[in-house]
């Protein structure tokens, strides 16, 4: 328990300073997402405050393409040692669905699927840069597609107000982000604005178009380097099967100085949506644009691949040159040098790089995600995947609970590993008890191993001998026989009483009163007072039995007041029969 309002329940993920796990705010009774602190880094005024600014940046966004955040807290507990644990702690809508990074690991989208999730993701960056806050941290991890079909982007916890990225913050942060998705400004430490996220987006819409980011490489330094330095390949010469018609979309947003790509999200919503009913490029106007936004970074890397090739000869001697290496050549090595101690930067104050031999491997972390999805992605990291199945009840049929080695665990490839797939909560039929006697309800139901019975609710019904089931409810939704419920449910059962009510119906018509008793499955059985004057109409004068329950098909006598004319009448006939 958090705060003695919110319950903590099974794991959802796990992040580089945080837990994710599905809670229940016992206040408001709702289920919810609980983001916690890492204990480790807790302990750290510095972490507590960025965890805090998170929550702080996260609550100004209330829309519905970004993921809410509910509250935020810290539970203080006294530990053994005499001082205080902090377990920071922020609570958030918890949203039911797919990451985006499952789905783009699949296969490479349509124009019309990619654009639709691309254009979620800006609808939320519009709303969050209206009010100030830049995500920095854009990626298919970070985008939640719900089960039916909203994007909503999370983890708004690298962001900071664009009103506090100033030169002091840059300095005392570290680089935030993942490296595939940086901006080419966040790369080189460099403050950021809206246009930060656009490039990152771009990166996104790039590697659902293709199946893979614009710039990969064996280390983070090295990817780094590619988006400050290196043109990306426009996404048909990567995937041929890409929609032409957003290469030139594509390469705007990924355009490495941030005046030359799209001004703000709405704008790039605007060409996301103008290409998708336009015309494709040609080749000229295609090649024509690349050079416009890369055709310096072009030159400049054929540049010092041409002038690194001749400082070295065959056997690694350096020739010999008239002249030192021009002012670019020496910008390009201050360049790597600054990304590489940026970078070295991160490794201290952040996650630890994986700087490890190319043989070993870490054990991504797929709980949540389906086991097809989850059993590709460690499959295509070098493992051996074994999936087996357990009930859940708090995870869907089909879903990761877990995997074993644990997340973050090395492995040499070829390694073997478990993954843990729900079998959706353990479920019992209902059994054939509608209809009978209570008595073989309650013997059904005590014999049964996954159900119980709850309240025995009589209730009168005019055609059900006593003792007869009616129905049955399971949390208020009526349910029948061979319908399965959760295993453990209460069966709430409604049982006839064998009696049925009826109302006072003195001075009323009788051929009304006749027709209601009758309604009820009770027989009318007449009275007639020959002692009413002539024409007085026919009425009730006593009814037995009174009114309240009586039991059904039952008998009613009522005594009516008839005219005396109608008697004698009724008499007289009577006689003549005779």
């Amino acid at each position: 328990m958090l705060s003695g309002r919110y319950r903590v329940d099974s794991l959802i993920g796990r992040g580089g300073m945080a837990t994710v796990h599905r809670g229940y705010d016992l206040t408001l009774g709702r289920t919810v997402a609980i983001k916690i602190l890492d204990r480790e880094l807790a302990r750290d005024n510095t972490f507590r405050t960025r965890f805090r600014l998170e929550a702080q940046a996260a609550s100004r966004m209330a829309h519905a393409s970004i993921v809410r955040v509910y509250d935020a807290g810290e539970d203080l507990e006294d530990d053994p040692a005499g001082g205080i644990t902090h377990t920071p702690f922020i609570v958030m809508e918890l949203v039911r669905g797919r990451l985006l990074r499952e789905i783009a690991a699949e296969a490479p989208l349509s124009a019309d699927d990619a654009a639709r999730y691309v254009d979620g993701i800006l609808e939320a960056l519009e709303y969050s840069h209206r009010a100030g806050v830049v995500h920095r941290d854009i990626k298919p991890g970070n985008v939640m597609v719900t089960d039916d079909g909203q994007v909503k982007v999370m983890d708004f916890g690298i962001a900071r107000a664009v009103s506090d990225t100033s030169a002091t913050v840059a300095e005392t942060t570290t680089i935030l982000g993942t490296a595939a998705y940086f901006s080419p400004e966040q790369a080189q430490g460099e403050p950021v604005d809206a246009r930060a996220d656009l490039y990152s987006t771009g990166v996104v819409l790039y590697e659902l178009l293709t199946g893979r980011p614009p710039f990969v490489g064996d280390s983070p330094v090295s990817v780094a380097y590619q988006h400050v330095r290196e043109a990306p390949v426009p996404p048909t010469k990567r995937y041929p099967e890409a929609p032409a018609q957003l290469d030139p979309i594509v390469m705007r947003a990924l355009a490495k100085d941030p005046a030359q790509r799209y001004p703000d999200a709405a704008t790039f919503r605007e060409a996301l949506d103008a290409a998708l009913d336009g015309r494709t490029m040609s080749r000229r106007q295609m090649t024509n644009l690349t050079d416009e936004l890369y055709g310096e970074h072009r030159r400049a890397q054929n540049e010092i691949e041409h002038t690194f090739a001749e400082l070295s000869s065959d056997n690694g001697v350096a020739r010999t040159q008239s002249g030192p290496p021009t002012a670019w050549v020496w910008a390009a090595i201050a360049l790597i040098i600054a990304l590489v101690a940026a970078l070295a930067f991160w490794v201290i104050e952040s996650d630890p790089l994986d700087l490890r031999a190319a043989d070993t491997v870490d054990v991504v972390d797929v709980t949540g995600w389906t086991a097809s999805a989850a059993e590709r992605e460690l499959a295509d990291d070098g493992l051996e995947v074994k999936v087996s199945t357990q009930p859940s009840d708090s995870l869907p049929e089909g879903t990761v609970i877990e995997t074993r080695p644990a997340p973050g665990t090395s492995l040499e490839l070829g390694t073997h590993v478990d993954i843990l797939v729900s079998d959706g909560p353990l479920m019992a039929a209902i059994p054939s008890i509608i209809g009978g006697t209570e008595d073989a309800a309650r013997k059904a139901l005590d014999g049964h191993d996954g159900l119980q019975l709850g309240r025995i609710m009589p209730t009168n019904d005019p055609d059900a001998q006593a003792g007869t089931v009616l129905s049955a409810e399971v949390n208020g939704d009526k349910v029948a026989e061979g319908d399965e419920v959760l295993e453990g449910s209460r069966v709430d059962l409604t049982v006839a009483t064998g009696r049925v009510t009826i109302n006072d119906l003195t001075d009323m018509p009788y051929e009304f009163a006749k027709k209601s008793f009758e309604d009820l499955g009770l027989t009318v059985e007449q009275t007639v007072d020959d002692g009413c004057e002539a024409g007085d109409p026919l009425i009730v004068e006593t009814q037995n039995p009174a009114a309240g329950d009586v039991d059904i098909h039952s008998t009613v006598t009522l005594r009516v007041c008839a005219p005396a004319a109608e008697a004698n009448e009724s008499g007289t006939s009577d006689g003549a029969e005779g």
